[in-house]
């Protein structure tokens, strides 16, 4: 099959069901709805066609090597390219979870740093020149947010390596299991700390892609605001729409944009200093 394609990562439901929707309105190619769970993502589809819609379905776990292996050799055997990846799939433990602090910095980063870093080193080869590249990162994942100068200008370095953010990572998972983490500067928050990386892996990946040999390709990290969906218990005032449509935007900039890119954008699709701030109101 030849023409242009579209995945979006964690999207049966919520914000990255909502991307999928506006991309098959939007986007000239096919669209891939992706999930952990089969049975929810295929209800999720026949949702959408139900509505007019024509998305593709391919399951995906960003957890499993053989499940995204699996899923690169399919887009590379049907389609040998892709021209947008929106990197959604992530989690969060509520407020009242009864799992020890160490459980939920190892699950929440293996999902939303680990797993990410995962899927796009599977699928970054098979980018095409003027792809795009939305990683939905979120206020939490401001620099900002980690209490630690010290571990702040780490983060901020701007010769920071891939294998330093997996380490920074790693220490914060071991400090959360023993109890240290505050003392070392880290915050009370697996989901900042998560976000924190993939906004800095985001930013890494930006300055790998100015030297690649394929033309154009451009990433972004943004915040979709804080929305109505059930990983924020419902409690967010934004509707999925408005959670969508900065990442929506940053996955049809038009060939040989300059800005934004390489930026953290706000769900108003404002670019803010990662590093500096000042976050918006």
């Amino acid at each position: 099959m030849s023409g242009k394609v579209a995945i979006v990562t964690g999207s049966n439901k919520g914000i990255g069901l909502q991307i999928v929707k506006n991309l098959c309105a939007q986007f000239d190619g096919v669209v891939y709805l992706t999930s952990r769970d089969i049975s929810r993502g295929e209800k999720a589809v026949e949702n959408l066609k139900s509505e007019g819609l024509s998305p593709a379905y391919h399951q995906l776990d960003a957890d499993s090597d053989e499940s995204v292996n699996k899923f690169r050799d399919f887009i590379k055997e049907k389609h040998g390219g892709i021209d947008v990846l929106v990197n959604n799939a992530a989690i969060a433990f509520k407020h009242d979870s009864t799992e020890s602090f160490g459980v939920q910095a190892e699950a929440t980063n293996a999902t939303n740093y680990f797993g990410l870093k995962r899927v796009c080193n599977a699928l970054f080869p098979l980018l095409r020149p003027h792809a795009r590249v939305v990683t939905l990162s979120s206020s939490a994942g401001h620099l900002s947010r980690i209490p630690g100068e010290n571990l702040q200008k780490k983060f901020s370095d701007p010769n920071l390596t891939e294998e330093e953010v997996d380490d920074l990572v790693k220490e914060f998972i071991s400090a959360a299991k023993d109890g240290t983490h505050s003392e070392k500067g880290w915050p009370n928050s697996a989901y900042i700390v998560s976000k924190v990386a993939a906004s800095a892996i985001s930013r890494i990946y930006h300055q790998r892609f100015l030297k690649d040999s394929r033309e154009d390709i451009v990433i972004n990290h943004v915040h979709p605001g804080y929305v109505d969906t059930d990983m924020t218990s419902h409690k967010g005032p934004l509707t999925v729409e408005q959670g969508a449509d900065a990442a929506t935007y940053l996955a049809l900039l038009p060939p040989e944009i300059q800005s934004p890119k390489g930026d953290y954008v706000w769900y108003t699709r404002e670019i803010v200093d990662w590093v500096k701030g000042p976050i918006p109101v």
